[in-house]
C-alpha cells in the first residue's frame, strides 16, 4: 500500500514538473492567442446603441501622475467621432479604449496650454497611419492654433517621410499628413458659436474664463436629441452654464483649492518658492469642484463628471475631501472621471451609462 502511494505521489510529482516545464508556456501561448482574439481588429464599438459615447482619454493635469493621462476627451456621435483636447499620453489611452480612429471627423481644442495640445502631434500621426486618413485632420481651436498646428508638421516631417518610405504611400497617404487649423473667432458680445453641424451633429464653442489665458472655450455636442457639456478650463462660468441647460451630461474641471494651497505650504517650507508660487497662481483661473457643482445645478443637468483633477486624488479614500461640499450642492449623479471611463447616452432615451474600458 506504502508502495502504490509512493509511486502516485511521484507520478503526480513528475506531472507537475512536467506542467510546470512545459505548460506554462502552453498557458502563455493560449493567453496571448485569446487576447489577439478579443481585441485586436475588433470593433469595439459594435454593440454601442446609436447616440453619444463620451471617453475619458485623459483625467489628468500637469501634475504627474502614473494612471492619469493629460486631458483628453473623445466623442463618438453615430458613426461620426471627435476627440477634445489631447494632453500627453491620452491618445494611447484612446486606442487602449478601442476608439474608432478611421471615424475621427475633427480635433477640437478648448485652449492652448501646453498640457491640453502636447499629445496632439501623436493623435495627428495616428490619424494618418490608424486612421488611414487621405487628407489633414481639421483641428478646431483659438487664434494660435495655425501656429500649433504648424509647428507640429514641421516636426513630425522628417518621420513622415520614413513612414511612407517604409510603409508605401498606399499604406500611409501623403496627402493625409497633418492638420488643418480651423480658427474659432467668437464675435465680441457673443458667447457661443455653433463651429461644426454635419451628418445630425452639431458643436457649439463656448466662451468661457481662463484670465489671462483667452480666449478659451467649452464646447457642447448635440445628437439625436442627447447633449454633453464640455468645460475646458475656466473658473465657474455663466456663459458655460446657459450653454448647458438641457445637456444630459456636464463634463467640468475641478481644483481643489485647500489641498493645492497645502501642496504650496510644504513646497515653501521646503525651500521651493518659484513652485509655490505656482501653486498659489493657478487657484484663480480653475473651477472648484464646488464651482462645478453649482454650474451643474443651475444648468439642470443629470450627471456631473469632473475631469483635470488637480490635484487628483491618488486612492479612493481621498475622493470626498477633493469633492468637499460639491455633493451637497449638486444632488444628481456626481463622479471622479478616471482614464478609460466611458459613459453611454443612447439615442431616445434619457439613460446615462457610467462603464469603464479598462
Amino acid at each position: 500500500m506504502k508502495r502504490k502511494l509512493a509511486i502516485a505521489v511521484g507520478v503526480v510529482a513528475l506531472a507537475l514538473g512536467l506542467f510546470a516545464l512545459f505548460g506554462r508556456g502552453w498557458l502563455a501561448e493560449r493567453a496571448f492567442r485569446s487576447a489577439l482574439d478579443k481585441t485586436i481588429g475588433v470593433n469595439q464599438t459594435a454593440t454601442f446603441a446609436d447616440g453619444l459615447h463620451l471617453y475619458v482619454c485623459g483625467s489628468g493635469s500637469p501634475m504627474p501622475d502614473a494612471n492619469r493621462a493629460g486631458p483628453c476627451l473623445a466623442v463618438l456621435a453615430g458613426n461620426q467621432a471627435f476627440v477634445f483636447d489631447s494632453g500627453s499620453g491620452s491618445i494611447r489611452k484612446l486606442q487602449r479604449m478601442g476608439f474608432p480612429m478611421p471615424r475621427i471627423q475633427a480635433a477640437f481644442l478648448t485652449h492652448l496650454h501646453s498640457d491640453h495640445i502636447d499629445g496632439l502631434g501623436e493623435l495627428l500621426l495616428q490619424a494618418w497611419v490608424a486612421g488611414g486618413r487621405t487628407a489633414p485632420l481639421p483641428v478646431y481651436g483659438p487664434a494660435g492654433t495655425d501656429k500649433v498646428v504648424g509647428g507640429l508638421r514641421t516636426a513630425y516631417e522628417t518621420d513622415e517621410g520614413f513612414r511612407i518610405a517604409h510603409h508605401g504611400p498606399k499604406i500611409v497617404h501623403p496627402t493625409g499628413f497633418g492638420g488643418n487649423a480651423q480658427i474659432i473667432a467668437l464675435p465680441d458680445g457673443t458667447d457661443t458659436l455653433v463651429v461644426y453641424d454635419q451628418g445630425g451633429v452639431k458643436i457649439t464653442a463656448i466662451r468661457v474664463n481662463h484670465a489671462p489665458i483667452s480666449p478659451a472655450f467649452g464646447y457642447r455636442i448635440d445628437y439625436k436629441g442627447r447633449a454633453i457639456a464640455l468645460s475646458g478650463d475656466t473658473v465657474y462660468s455663466p456663459s458655460f452654464t446657459a450653454a448647458s441647460k438641457g445637456a444630459d451630461l456636464m463634463l467640468h474641471e475641478a481644483l481643489n483649492k485647500d489641498m493645492i494651497a497645502a501642496l504650496g505650504a510644504k513646497l515653501a517650507e521646503r525651500g521651493q518658492a518659484a513652485n509655490a508660487q505656482i501653486m498659489h497662481d493657478i487657484q484663480g483661473y480653475h473651477a472648484s469642484p464646488e464651482d462645478a457643482a453649482r454650474s451643474a445645478k443651475e444648468a439642470d443637468v443629470k450627471t456631473l463628471v469632473l475631469y483635470h483633477l488637480v490635484p487628483a486624488p491618488p486612492v479612493r479614500l481621498i475622493e470626498p475631501m477633493f469633492l468637499g461640499n460639491a455633493p451637497k450642492v449638486f444632488k444628481g449623479t456626481l463622479r471622479l472621471a478616471d482614464d478609460g471611463m466611458l459613459i453611454h447616452l443612447p439615442a431616445g432615451t434619457k439613460d446615462v451609462e457610467i462603464t469603464s474600458a479598462f
